[in-house]
């Protein structure tokens, strides 16, 4: 791509253009490996335990929440541990790659000062960062699974489409952070002091049948329900998930996608001004 089309593309005001976005990204492929790589060996590092505290955490409050809701609310859910792993995870992976990838673009300012790289490549790699994790976490829940004697069912073939559309959420939900938050670093903040309020609201600790039914309809405009939903379904119920839930989530999958580039396209070209 010439110098001419590059200048071209920074230009305040005008926005981005995916199809240059995406060549762009894969002539830098190299170096979203290289971003990956750092995010997973940064984490890691120095730790005794490493990929284990992935799980260490989730855990820990599984037991919490184990005897809080048993005792507490005196309801039974069969399997408990399932319950709450089989969306928290999700959760975990959605909420770490939103505030990363805000941060992301922030430290990696005098990089995009020195060299041109496509602005998306830091939300792209934090996503496929954070699906790796997700991954190595679901590798530990079916393992957990098996000790506390859950069945692991045909269903769980269907994961990766779950999983598909919880990456194309969250990025896209990441890419309208990120622009945002160059400009406003308030927002950072905010969506940190937000994400615990989003994640009570949403039935990953407790089942939705605890809700009285009047307020259920506002519990149901929640799109991350939906989104990690098609995720518990064939990992605790096994079952696939209904056509209309899994209708929703692709849905607001696929707006979320179109909502952040809109956004970051937009406001990508002034990043080199604010970082």
């Amino acid at each position: 791509m010439s110098a001419t089309i590059l200048e071209r593309r920074t230009v305040a005001g005008e926005p981005l253009r995916l199809g240059n976005e995406l060549r762009d990204l894969m002539q830098h492929a190299h170096l979203a490996r290289q971003l990956v790589h750092r995010d997973l060996t940064i984490r890691y590092k120095r730790s005794v335990l490493g990929f284990l505290w992935t799980m260490l955490h989730p855990l820990l409050l599984m037991l919490i929440f184990l005897v809080v809701f048993s005792n507490v609310f005196r309801f039974q859910t069969p399997h408990y541990e399932t319950y709450f792993l089989s969306e928290y995870i999700g959760w975990i992976f959605f909420a770490q790659t939103v505030t990363h990838v805000m941060a992301a673009v922030a430290w990696n300012g005098p990089l995009m000062k020195r060299i041109r790289v496509p602005p998306s490549i830091f939300t792209i790699s934090a996503t496929i960062s954070g699906l790796i994790n997700l991954l190595l976490s679901l590798a530990m829940l079916f393992v957990i699974m098996l000790i506390a004697g859950a069945p692991l069912r045909p269903t769980l073939l269907f994961l990766p489409v779950s999983l598909v559309v919880l990456a194309m959420f969250t990025f896209g939900i990441a890419l309208a952070l990120a622009a945002v938050s160059v400009f406003f670093a308030d927002v950072r903040e905010m969506i940190q002091a937000a994400l615990p309020a989003v994640m009570y609201l949403t039935p990953i600790i407790y089942p939705i049948s605890i809700i009285p039914e009047r307020w259920r309809p506002f519990f149901k405009l929640n799109p991350v329900a939906y989104v990690l939903e098609i995720v518990r379904d064939p990992i605790y119920y096994g079952i696939l998930p209904t056509p209309l839930t899994m209708t929703i989530a692709v849905m607001v999958s696929i707006a979320s996608v179109v909502f952040g580039w809109m956004i970051f396209s937009r406001l990508a070209p002034r990043f080199h001004a604010h970082v």
